[in-house]
């Protein structure tokens, strides 16, 4: 036996699991959760220490991150290594204010605890979590609280990023409820005093991202700012004070990669080429004249996702497009020359796709009602099989804040669904309205307080469109979308019964009261302060009009969008007299996930499209 393959470390974990473990940065130890307390475990020794104490399990955790934090900020941890590995900066969770909510399992044979399961989840306009920032050595020791405690003052509401800078500063980015004001906070770790070094404001809303980036000569660190409409790099010194700009233009920098002190250069991903593609950069990190533009780095149209070794000198390249599955390649740093090919399958090598014939979609532009250029994606059925157009027609739709869906994507070319509705003889169209992401603030800014109205009057245009072009039959279009787009799917429904004859709507918002407190506030404001744009945004408020075939579709445990919000949409649609189809799973939660659930699920979908379309 292989004992390379052998475990060379098992931690016992009982009735209790052991979470989210990391090592440390010099790689001498471990820290994990248990039973919601911070653990250290000394690797040399193998001897474990806990490091926090006081959590119930209930309303009060140390270490884990809020669902608010895991679900819409991105961010999943609740503890950080220091540089040096001698001490760990962790979150306490108070959730005692937020009542909880019942998930009851329907499905299950039992009864009683077993059967039933309550979260602490806040919703929009109500209590958030009381978060609170500690520091504490990995020796053991009294907890250092940092000056801080978001969720008790709405212009601390969220703790949305934690960081280490070099000389053991602490950092953490701390967000107003309001989502118009980020503040970055440096703390001294051993007094637990804070001072704000940054702030970033903006009318619209703050996006939240992963640049901050300290550096190692000079104390100060990159920064990412929208304050010009869209993300772009900027240098701070030690003390905060912009340096000035690296990046400029009217694209976005999606993420750091790395940065190479030495030389001089900054390695980014970003969109210079074009909203539906994403490739690699390099720009100058102190740049001492009128910026230049980024050196792209990355060949081939399409999608890259890159890793850069730590000497700087090459880069692990996944490729995709429309055309082409995805390629893994090293290429080199300086000019972004393959140095060799580590993965490579041609798309007609492919069995599966030669058997299911798979086309990939063209890529349109159209114009919204106000001039914005809006990018769909066109299945078309082939017409030696079903005949010229138009035909009947399905609009596969999300619509929210923060997805794109029309990209220069392999994940578009084997999207399974649009592709058996297209070899079914159905047209299939994906168009992303104003509001979705990668287009920058302004064209976000259409959603603010707007839910449910220009999003799906964008869909319409595409709708109008593809009529236009003799594409889709008139009388015969339908949509389908799933959480954001299971919402924009009824809406658009109910509010223009002339246009859709059918919808398929999986795990809907029907009304954003009955969402989360970040995101819906982030976009929509406190119920109590934008009560016109709740009451237009509610699936319930236009039911009235609705004269086309509605399925929804459901899981009954499910934990982000509750299956109430179903339920509160049927007592509308019960009170208006209007016809609907329900298909519900009793042990799904916001999505089925086992292949038969999902293959029901489909023929169900089949079905009730060839009845309803």
């Amino acid at each position: 036996m292989d004992r390379s393959l052998q475990p060379q470390l098992k931690l016992p974990s009982d009735s209790s699991p052991i979470v989210d473990p990391h090592l440390s940065p010099d790689g001498t130890m471990l820290a994990y959760v248990r039973n919601n307390e911070l653990h250290a475990l000394d690797l040399l020794y193998n001897r474990s220490k806990r490091l926090t104490s006081g959590a119930n399990g209930t309303t009060k955790t140390h270490a884990v991150a809020e669902y608010i934090a895991q679900e819409e900020m991105d961010r999943k941890n609740g503890y950080w290594w220091s540089p040096d590995s001698k001490c760990i900066a962790f979150t306490e969770v108070d959730s005692s204010e937020i009542p909880l909510y019942r998930i009851m399992h329907q499905g299950k044979s039992t009864v009683g605890s077993e059967a039933q399961e309550e979260h602490a989840y806040p919703f929009a306009g109500a209590s958030n979590v009381k978060v609170r920032l500690g520091v504490v050595p990995v020796i053991g020791g009294p907890v250092t609280w940092m000056d801080l405690c978001c969720g008790g003052n709405p212009d601390d509401e969220y703790l949305a990023r934690v960081n280490w800078m070099h000389g053991n500063i602490l950092v953490a980015q701390v967000l107003n409820r309001s989502h118009s004001k980020l503040k970055l906070v440096k703390f001294d770790i051993k007094t637990g005093q804070g001072k704000c070094i940054l702030v970033e404001e903006h009318d619209m809303w703050i996006n939240l991202h992963d640049c901050f980036t300290p550096l190692d000569k000079g104390g100060g660190f990159l920064w990412a700012s929208e304050k010009t409409g869209f993300r772009h790099l900027y240098l701070h010194d030690e003390n905060g004070v912009c340096l000035g700009p690296l990046t400029q233009g009217e694209w976005m920098v999606e993420q750091i990669v790395g940065v190479n002190e030495a030389s001089g250069f900054i390695y980014f991903t970003g969109t210079l080429d074009g909203p539906l593609e994403c490739h690699l950069y390099r720009a100058k990190l102190f740049p001492t004249n009128a910026l230049e533009s980024p050196v792209k780095l990355t060949h081939g149209k399409g999608k890259h996702v890159v890793v850069l070794d730590h000497q700087m000198q090459k880069f692990v390249d996944v490729h995709d497009s429309l055309d082409s599955p995805p390629t893994v390649s090293l290429c080199s740093l300086n000019d972004g020359s393959l140095i060799m090919s580590l993965y490579e399958q041609q798309a007609s090598a492919i069995p599966r796709v030669k058997k299911l014939q798979l086309q990939p979609p063209k890529i349109y532009q159209i114009q919204a009602k106000d001039g914005t250029i809006l990018y769909g994606a066109l299945y078309k059925p082939d017409e030696e099989t079903f005949g010229p157009p138009p035909y009947k027609t399905m609009l596969s739709v999300y619509g929210g804040p923060g997805v794109q869906l029309v990209s220069d994507s392999w994940a578009n070319t084997v999207d399974m669904r649009a592709q058996y509705l297209r070899s079914k003889g159905i047209l299939v169209w994906k168009m992303d309205n104003r509001g979705s992401s990668r287009r920058g603030l302004a064209f976000e800014a259409a959603m603010k307080h707007n839910f449910g109205r220009f999003d799906a009057e964008d869909q319409v245009d595409g709708a109008e469109w593809l009529i236009k072009e003799g594409l889709a039959k008139a009388s015969n279009i339908g949509l389908y979308g799933w959480s954001y787009g299971g919402y924009l799917s009824a809406m658009a429904l109910s509010r223009f019964p002339d246009v859709f004859k059918c919808a398929i709507s999986g795990a809907p918002v029907t009304s954003w009261d009955g969402y989360d407190s970040f995101y819906t506030e982030k976009y929509m404001g406190k119920p109590d302060e934008n009560k016109s744009g709740y009451s237009f945004g509610s699936v319930m408020n236009h039911v009235g009009k609705l004269n086309g075939k509605l399925l929804l579709v459901h899981g009954l445990i499910d934990e982000n969008v509750h299956f109430r919000h179903t339920a509160r949409l049927l007592n509308a649609l019960v009170g208006a007299r209007k016809v609907y189809e329900l298909l519900i799973f009793p042990d799904a939660r916001h999505m089925p996930r086992p292949l038969k659930d999902r293959l029901y699920m489909e023929e169900r979908i089949w079905d009730f499209i060839q009845r309803s379309l």
